[in-house]
């Protein structure tokens, strides 16, 4: 039924019921007596007749839309109907000098059990017919019977198309517990009686509806939700409903990073500001899943330029693309495609453009890959950054931030000895440079190209198996947009030599991470299978942050150390990069690990014999 026709409607009874009532209500009062022939009834219903409609239109009854009708439709509906009767009333009083209070009375109680009624009729039609359609849906827990939560049942009992049916809220409040809201059952528990509830009530579907919860206690509650094997959905952020960005029925999937449980940094916005706005800005690897992140971030703060520097076209043109799209008038976006072992290009580039900050996040990372091709890492990692924090330091660049790894603490592989070579380069550069270098570590980013994540999502997708190396193996993870607004904040941070490393938090399994992701999917261990393949070339079982020596106790921000990681001596770099390009795959391999992993300059001569 159109909106037209709707309000033609609801008009329509409402006349009948507005005219007749009075008349209806004098008979009650006069049962003998023909109330047609009263001129002073006619006159009355004719004044509540056109008091009514007048009240109505300026109360927006006819705007309402019945099937959700609740309390506040209700008091409008009081309020329209009584002031109505007060009108007539005074009427009455002005014509022949009293009042049928009695008649009048029974009027009111009339149009308030028959206009009420004919509105909620609609809402029960609508629940009565959406309640048959319910029938064959999923049976839904709803976590949390706060106000989230309720919205999320009425939008779920008025959407049938959903397939959901709520069936049960869970909620800690005692005092909730035996009522009904919206006709679903309160059940009160904690989280640990979330399996029992599930198993007791055969749920199928579980959306968790506590906005207003941390991420770390949020990380918990999904945790014990992905347990079970249903499926789990969640609503947005608190934050990210009271700003508006999205409805508290914009309900997601949980993804893998909902259990990493990482509180969302925050930021010293003006000491960024400072060293961004209205700068310009070079971000090496800007194509990358780290490096494009950056730029994202960056935008944030409204530079100058934004230099996009990436050897791949395609990476570049795609974040060139989406960052044009939202870019200000005051930021000029330059895309960059260049290789960084080309020398010549990086210092033609710091050159033409002064750029007033460098982020460096140009690597190859891949640890398997390197291992079987060390001198591709050694030209990339090595002489890649050292031709760009050259360049940076002889045009006179403010601040240079690597991008690091906690694979270049005790490296047994090839990656994660250049990535230490390369902070060594950075450290002693910043000893003799008006520019700070400083290099930033952290572990691995969840979702990033090349990581596990990706590899197992393809291996759910094809069916299985999905492939561990060795169950015992642990990994420090956060999430992409963390790790590279720390590194822009240690960035700021930077007075020059520093390495920085970020709190990642507790390790976490790669086995678990794979179950994880099976039960997010929709899977059991029986459905995709898990299978150990083996230690790779260079893996190590954990990784590390700091040596031991390295560790400093005190955090200079929220999340982020000040690593005690001293630099080889320079004149020892400098001999090394002679002798490198002369060395086979095996010794560039035996050296830089070796270097890497020598905890103190006592075995300085053995290290510069085994070189020679």
């Amino acid at each position: 039924m159109t909106l037209k026709n709707r309000t033609s409607l609801l008009a329509l009874v409402d006349s009948l019921i507005v005219f007749f009532s009075i008349f209806i209500g004098y008979f009650l009062l006069h049962p003998v007596t023909n109330p047609f022939e009263n001129n002073f009834l006619l006159a009355s219903a004719i004044t509540i007749f056109a008091a009514h409609h007048a009240l109505a239109w300026y109360f927006g009854l006819y705007r309402k839309v019945w099937e959700y009708a609740s309390i506040g439709e209700l008091k409008l509906i009081f309020k329209a109907v009584t002031l109505s009767i007060i009108a007539v009333g005074l009427v009455q009083f002005l014509y022949r000098g009293d009042v049928l209070l009695r008649a009048l009375a029974i009027t009111w109680m009339l149009h308030l059990l028959l206009i009420g009624g004919s509105r909620l009729s609609w809402r029960i039609f609508r629940d009565t017919k959406f309640r048959d359609k319910h029938a064959n849906m999923k049976k839904t827990m709803i976590i949390g019977a706060g106000q989230a939560g309720q919205m999320v049942a009425r939008q779920l009992l008025t959407n049938p198309e959903n397939g959901l049916k709520p069936v049960l809220f869970l909620d800690d409040d005692t005092k909730k517990h035996g009522y009904e809201i919206h006709g679903i059952r309160v059940a009160s528990a904690g989280t640990d009686a979330i399996e029992e509830m599930v198993k007791d009530n055969n749920i199928e579907h579980i959306i968790v509806a506590i906005p207003s919860l941390s991420r770390s206690e949020s990380a918990d509650l999904m945790k014990r939700c992905v347990d079970t094997g249903v499926r789990t959905q969640t609503i947005p952020m608190i934050e990210d409903i009271m700003t508006g960005k999205v409805s508290v029925t914009d309900m997601h999937d949980v993804k893998i990073e909902d259990l990493l449980g990482r509180d969302e940094v925050q930021l010293d916005m003006n000491k960024i500001a400072n060293q961004l706005s209205s700068k310009t800005i070079l971000v090496t690897g800007a194509g990358g899943s780290i490096g494009s992140e950056i730029t994202r971030q960056i935008m944030r703060f409204g530079p100058k330029k934004l230099l996009l520097l990436g050897h791949g076209e395609n990476s570049i043109y795609l974040i060139n693309m989406e960052l044009q799209k939202n870019k200000t008038p005051d930021t000029e976006i330059i895309p960059i495609i260049a290789d960084i072992q080309d020398r010549d290009r990086m210092f033609s580039i710091m050159e033409e453009y002064k750029p007033d900050v460098v982020y460096h996040a140009a690597a190859h990372k891949h640890v398997p890959l390197m291992e079987g091709n060390p001198m591709e890492a050694v030209k990339n990692n090595i002489f890649g950054t050292k031709n760009v924090a050259d360049a940076a330091h002889n045009s006179g660049v403010g601040n240079f931030v690597m991008v690091s790894t906690d694979k270049a603490v005790n490296p047994p592989n090839v990656m994660g000895a250049t990535k230490r070579f390369a902070e060594m380069l950075v450290q002693n550069l910043a000893k003799r440079s008006n520019t700070k270098f400083a290099a930033v570590r952290f572990g691995n980013v969840l979702g990033s190209r090349g990581s596990v994540i990706p590899l197992f999502k393809r291996q759910i997708a094809a069916g299985g198996p999905v492939t561990i190396t060795d169950s015992r193996m642990t990994r420090f993870f956060m999430t992409i947009p963390e790790a590279s607004r720390l590194v822009i904040q240690a960035g700021s941070l930077a007075e020059g030599g520093e390495v920085f490393v970020l709190d990642m938090g507790e390790p976490v399994k790669i086995v678990d991470l794979a179950r994880n992701l099976i039960r997010l999917s929709g899977y059991t261990e029986l459905d995709i299978p898990i299978k150990e393949t083996g230690i790779r070339p260079g893996e190590k079982l954990f990784e590390e942050l700091l040596n031991a020596d390295e560790i400093q106790s005190e955090m200079v921000f929220p999340k982020i150390y000040v690593g005690k990681a001293n630099p080889a001596a320079e004149l020892e770099l400098k001999l090394l990069l002679e002798k490198l390009p002369e060395m086979d795959s095996e010794e560039v391999k035996r050296v830089l690990i070796g270097l890497a992993n020598r905890k103190n300059v006592e075995n300085k001569n053995k290290f510069l014999a085994n070189a020679k």
